[in-house]
């Protein structure tokens, strides 16, 4: 492959791995929005059903082949990092702690993703790479700490978990991209999951739906198509096309996005000192980009 369309190829996963990213950001807020009305655990089976019905028909309309043994396994982690870990972990820490706090842990969600894919994929970013990582990283704490955080040792702990869990799902469908494809990978991670999913959301389903308000059925209705199933599309397609370490950078951008989000949707003020942190934010992840390989 010549220097032309290598380039091609990086930007292209910059560019699918950027809209991966702004579909996510409101996984967050949609998730508060629901989590509020519904169960952690209904919430997390349900959007896994909804999301592996879509996949699973997907998969036969376009006729695809089915995994062979040697990818099952990595498909199982994908399902347990991304279909369930993520999901289920952050809607429990969501009864803890504040958006401040999730803030935190998204924020180290790249460096999650990048350690993973070097152990996993066995990518190998240059020196400077880290550099501009832990700064992104750390301009993404610091501002949340700025904002005044509340302590909530299990909620932290069970944070802790998701983000371990995403990043691990995030590398590891990544690698699987390169041969299954994007969309064909979280396809797969879903329809494998539905037979525990289905059953689940059901022995979790609420008595009634009558006082359910129409917030919560929207943030159920996001996170079950768009967070768990289009955003990954383009974001598994991103990792493998420009590099699971440094489209991963990319996610430092997402507690931004998400609270610029929060601030249409529920009216919450956009502080100047986030908007510097976003510029700050932007010029880290230009120069992982830059320092890759």
């Amino acid at each position: 492959m010549n220097n032309s369309n290598t380039k091609e190829k990086i930007n292209s996963g910059w560019l699918n791995g950027l809209i991966g990213v702004v579909l996510f950001s409101g996984s967050l807020p949609a998730t508060r929005m629901a989590v509020l009305e519904f169960n952690p655990m209904f919430l997390t089976f349900a959007r896994a059903s909804i999301a592996g019905t879509l996949a699973f028909l997907a998969l036969r309309v376009f006729k695809e082949k089915i995994p062979d043994r040697k990818q099952i396994f990595p498909l199982v982690i994908v399902a347990v990092g991304v279909v369930v870990g993520f999901p289920l972990l952050s809607a429990l820490a969501l009864k803890h702690v504040t958006s401040a706090h999730s803030i935190v842990f998204i924020g180290l969600l790249p460096v999650a993703t990048t350690v993973f894919g070097i152990i996993r994929g066995g990518e190998r970013p240059q020196p400077t790479f880290w550099i501009f990582s832990i700064i992104g990283s750390l301009l993404v704490i610091g501002y949340a700490a700025a904002q005044g955080l509340r302590a909530s040792p299990s909620g932290d702990f069970i944070m802790l978990g998701a983000i371990i869990l995403c990043g691990l799902g995030y590398a590891e469908g990544a690698k699987l991209t390169k041969a299954l494809g994007g969309w064909q990978v979280i396809s797969w991670a879903l329809v494998l999951s539905l037979p525990l999913m289905v059953p689940l959301t059901f022995v979790y389903i609420p008595k009634s739906f009558n006082c359910v308000s129409t917030g919560a059925w929207g943030g159920l209705a996001y996170v079950s198509i768009f967070s768990m199933f289009i955003g990954f599309i383009f974001w598994y397609k991103g990792l493998a096309e420009g590099g699971t370490g440094t489209v991963g950078q990319l996610q430092l951008l997402q507690p931004f996005l998400g609270l610029t989000l929060a601030a249409l949707l529920l009216c919450e003020e956009v502080s100047t000192g986030m908007l510097v942190v976003t510029i700050g934010v932007i010029l880290c992840v230009a120069g992982t980009k830059r320092f890759a390989k």
